[in-house]
């Protein structure tokens, strides 16, 4: 397996060498939490450096993986973006197609809020009330039942009296994985009896504990996290589920609720106080440095303080820095272009 991944990726990388000259602009996809920071750092790097503004798609963290780990050459990304870690079934994806020397970023941390408009109450929120808002199945006088609860005051008289309507990004989007995992999970394990699930079934535990409702309570709303903005403003009873940045950028028109007593605020992110906070990545192909013009030279100015430090610009749009010596250590291995090891 090892041997024929090799020389997959000799063979590709001869390919790409080839055809270099077809493509001399960089193509970045993924996340669409990470793509305004993507952007902001690819526009910069098209008006400062030689080299042409880098093509930025937002297609989903899970999107974003599965174009990458499709193969080597000028028709495939050099860079994916993601709001989660890549996956160990990623990355073996990835080898099967040749994609066997890969570098991961970590870019900082962002929180994933449930936000609604500014002409509506503040929610103060707990975990375990979120759980019992959007899983599928809830426990109700100790059994699993489907999730009878139609409003937010059904669950508990300090919530609002509205109907439960969230909107939220769709399964391929790493958001939605770190949502699920952190806030429903974390909601989840506050039940003694999915606490004991949890011990004497993992995949059954995770199977409730990961599962939204699909009544119409919870609403899909796609990878564009700006049209959940504009439904919010749209409908000021309902909230949205999407990263911590998109909350900074439009804080004239949104509010993010407390979640077991923590605001989303910056400072609450970057010392781990906020429950529903996670790291960001991108990750770039090693075999397509040297052939698509300029990979290297995007990797040092997305690592570079006047991007992604304290003062960076990337802070001004709601990114939420590394501490200093991690962010060095990041920035070292990414210069080196060090191998991914999980």
């Amino acid at each position: 397996m090892l041997k024929q991944s090799l020389a997959l990726a000799a063979l590709a990388a001869v390919m790409i060498t080839n055809a270099a000259a077809a493509r001399d602009q960089i193509r970045v996809v993924g996340s669409s939490t990470v793509f305004p920071f993507a952007t902001a750092v690819a526009e910069h790097f098209g008006k400062t450096s030689s080299f042409k503004t880098p093509v930025v798609e937002s297609t989903g963290s899970g999107g974003g993986l599965k174009l990458f780990c499709a193969g080597l050459g000028v028709d495939y990304p050099d860079i994916t973006n993601a709001s989660r870690r890549i996956k160990t079934s990623e990355v073996q994806r990835c080898a099967k197609n040749g994609v066997v020397n890969i570098v991961e970023v970590k870019i900082g941390f962002d929180g994933i809020v449930l936000a609604n408009s500014r002409k509506s109450g503040l929610m103060s929120i707990s975990l375990k009330q979120l759980f019992l808002a959007l899983a599928k199945d809830v426990p109700v006088d100790g059994k699993l039942v489907a999730n009878p609860y139609m409003t937010w005051r059904d669950i508990d008289v300090s919530l609002p009296m509205s109907k439960i309507e969230v909107l939220g990004p769709p399964p391929t989007s790493g958001t939605r994985d770190a949502f699920v995992e952190l806030a429903l999970e974390g909601g989840a394990k506050t039940f003694p009896m999915l606490a004991a699930m949890r011990k004497a079934d993992k995949k059954r535990f995770k199977a409730v504990a990961h599962t939204l409702r699909e009544d119409g309570a919870f609403i899909e709303a796609g990878e564009n996290d700006n049209l959940i903005v504009q439904k919010l403003e749209t409908n000021p009873a309902a909230f949205g589920i999407f990263g911590f940045s998109f909350l900074d950028q439009n804080a004239d028109k949104l509010q993010g609720s407390r979640v077991n007593g923590s605001m989303p605020e910056f400072e609450a992110i970057a010392a781990g106080q906020y429950p529903v906070s996670r790291s960001l990545y991108f990750y770039v192909k090693k075999a397509h440095v040297g052939t698509v013009p300029g990979l290297r030279d995007f990797v040092a100015e997305f690592t570079a303080d006047k991007a992604w430090g304290p003062d960076g610009y990337l802070a001004d749009k709601g990114l939420i820095p590394l501490p200093d010596a991690e962010r060095a250590k990041v920035r070292a291995q990414a210069a080196a272009l060090a191998n991914l090891s999980m």
